[in-house]
């Protein structure tokens, strides 16, 4: 019998089961996946505990991305095939040894990755894409300010910015996370904690002011790096697991700078098309060892309480999957 992770009412991780849970054959639109690998993230832990600002219905299986192998095709799905290995994501319930996804959702798994690495794929690289790409409008030869450059995102930020001519300086709290970032592509790799951070950032851009930040902590560090802009800079608001920032308005002003929001759930429901285009393209640097996700700790299934504290201390330099 299949299982899956699931919590009568959210709130902390006891609260959470591994039961049987078999989701029956999928409906005409979906996909019905055997699971071989499942991406935790600090989303997942926020929405399981009832802290996100959208609240899931109950009972609830947290998990938002996951890679594996079709099993079985709804009647009205065309060019996904029984035996395919592809990707998924998803609002929830992929803490589970099978899933049905919408075949809307459900990308193939490009060549060259392995299920954990595809698990922990299409979020975080299609995020970082649209934040530097749609919204930053990162240029070659610009200079890029990553903040949690350990992150998900941040590390995604890193490579693709490397990948678009930007210089990449990375902002991490751990040597680990610093060295991730340097072999991700980065430049500079700064200590986020250190006193002297401001005047760091300051120096590695020769007394200038930085083009773009990708700023997925929130917190503090967001105005600390908005003042870190140059002129005509942009701030790119991806998170705030730090808390919300209060920004002193006087200085966007100073600098022509631009506070610019990153919303890729509300891309998909107002720019479909736009959407699409970012998943191919991903998949499509994927394909070519552009871009890879880094692993720093695999869990079994049954390990996923363990897996959601890695993920919400955040101190691991990469990604943390379940392997069911």
């Amino acid at each position: 019998m299949p299982r899956a992770v699931i919590g009568d009412e959210l709130g902390p991780i006891d609260n959470y089961r591994l039961r049987p849970h078999d989701p029956g054959p999928p409906g005409p639109n979906q996909v019905r996946i055997a699971v071989k690998a499942v991406g935790v993230s600090f989303v997942d832990v926020l929405v399981s505990q009832g802290r996100y600002q959208a609240k899931p219905s109950l009972p609830f299986i947290p998990g938002s991305e996951c890679a594996g192998v079709v099993e079985a095709v709804g009647a009205a799905v065309e060019g996904v095939a029984v035996g395919q290995k592809v990707a998924a994501t998803g609002w929830c319930g992929m803490y589970a040894d099978v899933v049905n996804a919408p075949a809307e959702v459900v990308w193939p798994m490009p060549e060259g990755l392995s299920f954990e690495e595809a698990a922990v794929l299409v979020v975080s690289y299609t995020t970082a894409w649209h934040a530097l790409v749609d919204r930053g409008a990162l240029q070659p030869g610009e200079t890029l300010l990553v903040l949690g450059a350990g992150g998900a995102t941040g590390l995604a930020a890193v490579q693709l910015g490397a990948h678009l001519g930007a210089r990449v300086i990375a902002s991490a709290s751990s040597a680990a996370k610093r060295a991730a970032a340097t072999a991700a592509g980065a430049a500079l790799a700064l200590d986020a904690r250190a006193p002297d951070w401001a005047e760091a950032v300051k120096a590695a851009c020769g007394g200038k002011g930085v083009d773009v930040v990708f700023d997925p902590v929130g917190g503090a560090a967001t105005e600390q790096a908005f003042r870190r802009l140059g002129w005509k800079g942009r701030h790119l608001v991806v998170g705030f697991p730090g808390g919300i920032a209060a920004l002193p308005t006087n200085l966007p002003l100073l600098k022509s700078a631009s506070l610019v929001g990153v919303n890729l759930s509300g891309l998909a429901q107002a720019e479909p098309e736009l959407a699409h285009a970012n998943h191919l393209k991903v998949l499509s640097l994927a394909a070519e060892g552009v871009i890879r996700p880094v692993i720093a700790q695999t869990y079994r299934l049954d390990q996923f309480a363990q897996a959601m504290a890695d993920a919400a201390q955040g101190d691991s330099a990469g990604r943390i999957v379940l392997v069911p």
